[in-house]
């Protein structure tokens, strides 16, 4: 495969584009929500600001995955690329690995649009690294979805 990977997932959530953004910029929200089905999450450093952004421990529960940076968990760093209040937050990611097949940037393009009942919220990730299989990162991402729906509605 090669690097320029796109994947994509959304969901409608009943919730407000402001709370929506602000669940990103939230360090106790975020937290709450980011991690996938069978992971958790521990934030090391965040400044939500552009420019700014994230370095978070994900870690599989019960050897439930393969991680990126070590046995059981991937170590992120993701940078604010933007910050549109309500609209869109682009991130871009790298994960902490030795593994060529995990290394490169991912850009991560949320979008949020208002709909009947509530926001559509849309993840684009692209320039995804060759070891992340489109079936399980589609999959994480409707996860983190749901998650936030479930927080928010």
């Amino acid at each position: 495969m090669s690097s320029s990977q796109r994947h994509s997932a959304s969901r409608i959530i009943i919730a407000t584009p402001r709370a929506i953004f602000r669940a990103f910029v939230d360090p106790e929200v975020l937290a709450k929500w980011r991690a996938p089905a069978g992971m958790s999450v521990e934030l090391l450093a965040f400044d939500p600001r552009l420019g700014g952004g994230y370095k978070m421990i994900l870690r599989y529960k019960s050897g439930g995955g393969r991680g990126k940076s070590s046995d059981d968990s991937d170590i992120v760093l993701a940078r604010f690329e933007a910050l549109d209040a309500e609209e869109r937050i682009i991130e871009t990611i790298v994960f902490e690995s030795s593994d060529p097949a995990f290394s490169g940037t991912m850009r991560l393009t949320t979008t949020l649009k208002p709909v009947t009942g509530g926001t559509k919220v849309t993840f684009l990730a692209e320039d995804v690294p060759a070891g992340i299989s489109e079936a399980d990162h589609v999959a994480g991402m409707e996860s983190a979805l749901k998650n936030l729906a479930n927080l928010l509605e």
